[in-house]
């Protein structure tokens, strides 16, 4: 599929900053390395078998994205349905197709989050009815995730765990950290004064210095003082009660009074959404990486550079590694 032509440099340029965008949202490297060759074979329709929006003298001269319709997603997707496959015969497997439906839509985002074109909406069935996982939540859920921290359970408005859970929210959302690094994360790398998390165990070792504004410092702050000493002594008002030392370091702690582990992450997160009462947003049953992709939504919608999202999320390049993000199949 890469080596289909492509004569417009306008869709070049569309085609390289979808790729960098993919990238920034943390994407797996298999889907950034995908999505953007089969981006560039509906290009190569448009250019080569699509007529509209005039009849083209030169392949690609007058194309640019404004021009798409909804019209042209609706006769891309027939056309794929029917196309051969060209690597092993016969027709495109419904995963193929299936990936073409998630480029069109990913696209579609694309263009509205960087504010290129407003693309209209086209509803795209997937075939064998099977539902695509919401990747992304809007800010008024988030709102929502926030609020549901301070709900009563079981009496108390505020307890500890609590407390901890807005500082979660704080550090996955807020500074949009990945779950190996926030479990990683020790008080030393927490400097309230400097307003910012030092990440030490990025991908591949790589260290960063990620800022945190002024709202979640006064979340963080609450848990470092009235919250995490609570857990470390064992003194939490769960009904577990803290069963031994070895969390000292640890920003985050347990009701063991351990470092938070992998599935207690997950486990609080699960909890809030539940806590919520809001149907859509259980149903979307967000991760932690969800958290992580919609901080970066939102600061492309908020008008931030690419470069400084990268940076930001500690995205170096196109081959990173992301672990928590769902890997499609190749394409054929």
């Amino acid at each position: 599929m890469k080596q289909l032509p492509v004569t417009s440099e306008h869709f070049l340029y569309i085609e390289l900053s979808f790729k960098q965008w993919l990238d920034i949202l943390g994407y797996a490297p298999r889907t950034v390395y995908k999505l953007p060759y089969i981006l560039r074979e509906f290009f190569h329709w448009l250019e080569n078998y699509c007529t509209s929006p005039s009849p083209l003298e030169r392949a690609g001269e007058r194309w640019e994205v404004k021009n798409i319709q909804p019209e042209h997603i609706k006769k891309y997707y027939s056309y794929i349905k029917q196309r051969a496959n060209t690597q092993f015969g016969g027709a495109l497997s419904s995963s193929s197709i299936n990936q073409q439906r998630r480029m069109l839509t990913s696209f579609a985002d694309y263009l509205r989050q960087t504010g290129r074109y407003q693309i209209p909406y086209v509803q795209l069935r997937t075939l064998n009815d099977r539902k695509e996982k919401l990747n992304t939540l809007s800010t008024d859920e988030i709102k929502q995730l926030y609020q549901a921290t301070q709900l009563s359970v079981g009496g108390n408005h505020d307890t500890e765990i609590a407390i901890r859970d807005r500082a979660i929210l704080s550090i996955v959302y807020g500074c949009g950290l990945r779950r190996n690094e926030t479990l990683h994360l020790d008080m030393e790398d927490v400097n309230l004064e400097k307003k910012q998390v030092h990440v030490k165990k990025g991908k591949g070792n790589k260290e960063r210095l990620v800022p945190i504004n002024q709202a979640n410092i006064k979340y963080l702050e609450d848990y470092i003082y009235n919250s995490r000493p609570l857990l470390l002594e064992g003194k939490s008002n769960s009904p577990l009660r803290g069963r031994g030392a070895g969390g000292e370091a640890a920003f985050f702690i347990s009701i063991q009074s351990r470092r938070m582990g992998d599935s207690s992450l997950g486990n609080r997160l699960r909890e809030l959404v539940k806590r919520t009462q809001n149907p859509l947003l259980i149903e979307k049953n967000p991760s932690l990486h969800t958290l992580r992709h919609s901080i970066a939504t939102h600061l492309l919608q908020n008008g931030m550079k690419l470069e400084a999202i990268a940076k930001f999320l500690g995205h170096s390049s196109l081959e990173s590694t992301q672990v928590y993000t769902h890997l499609i199949e190749p394409d054929t």
